[in-house]
């Protein structure tokens, strides 16, 4: 792995309530990048954006806090671009799950052509159309992505090229919620949690070989709500099926070092459901780090 250019992107903004912009910081204050620079990585912190906090601003199409979600991508890219442009792998610290359409669209616009690990306890394929109730952009970041009927244009749009990918170019890793893809519309590659657990770093394994036998190189989204609530309280929305930090983790090592890996976004973390006193943000750091550190590339 050449140079990380890592990038803090502290916004609730897309979220369901507060929390996660204060993610950021709190893995800063963990000790972060010292982490992964004692692990052996090359690490150009380029620093964090603005915070951007949750608010309750229903838009014309439906989806909370739109022009807020957009304002933030469109800088999240912004800044993505000047870490491409270095030749950095760029490493991203959120904030929410949609932070993931600024890290595809950044390295799209950047000429770089990836596939998406979409590591996840769910696979964010809701649209307001079927979910009319739950307006919540973060849990529909994938459908965007694709550009599926019943999203909004300014989050579909939101590229050179639309949709941004197609569905054979996402992996879905680790999900233990049920099947979101209600019409049948998102051919993918799936490995649910239930048949990772067992061997997290074959499953991944085998994943990254599905993948890029479509796509040379892809980006890894990793939310942390993969991860049972129970072993470990970090997430903004809690899943009680998931995989432990452990397997998780594993899983994120054998991904990070294969030759395709293009980049990383680290999304959902909300310092509130953690220890007061750091420890959860300081274990997260630590689990992080370990599963970056350099050691022999795996081949395709």
């Amino acid at each position: 792995m050449t140079t990380i250019g890592l990038l803090g992107a502290p916004s609730s903004a897309a979220a369901h309530w507060p929390g996660q912009e204060r993610g950021p910081a709190a893995l800063r204050a963990a000790g972060l990048v010292e982490l992964l620079r004692t692990a052996g990585l090359d690490v150009a912190d380029h620093g964090d954006r603005p915070v951007r906090r949750w608010a309750a601003r229903p838009s014309a199409s439906g989806l909370n806090n739109l022009d807020a979600v957009v304002e933030v991508l469109q800088d999240v890219r912004s800044a993505l671009g000047r870490v491409l442009a270095a030749g950095q792998v760029p490493f991203v610290v959120g904030g929410e799950c949609t932070l993931t359409l600024a890290m595809v669209s950044a390295m799209v616009t950047a000429g770089q052509d990836v596939g998406l690990m979409y590591v996840d306890g769910g696979q964010d394929l809701m649209n307001f159309d079927d979910h009319p109730h739950e307006p919540i952009a973060d849990g529909m970041g994938v459908a965007h992505l694709l550009d599926l009927p019943g999203t909004a244009p300014e989050l579909t749009g939101f590229g050179p090229r639309r949709p941004l990918l197609s569905p054979e170019q996402v992996c879905f890793f680790g999900y233990c919620g049920d099947d979101e893809d209600l019409h049948g519309r998102v051919s993918s590659w799936r490995f649910q949690a239930a048949s990772v657990a067992a061997d997290p770093a074959g499953a991944a394994a085998m994943a990254v070989s599905a993948l890029t036998s479509v796509t040379e190189r892809f980006v890894v989204h990793f939310d942390v709500d993969v991860v049972n609530y129970l072993d470990f309280p970090a997430a903004d929305v809690p899943h009680y099926r998931g995989l432990t930090l452990d397997q998780a983790m594993r899983a994120l090592a054998v991904m990070v070092r294969h030759p395709g890996f293009a980049g990383l976004t680290l999304t959902e973390f909300n310092p509130d459901h953690g220890e007061p006193d750091g420890s959860t943000a300081r274990r997260l750091a630590e689990a992080v780090a370990a599963a970056l550190a350099p050691r022999e590339r795996l081949g395709p």
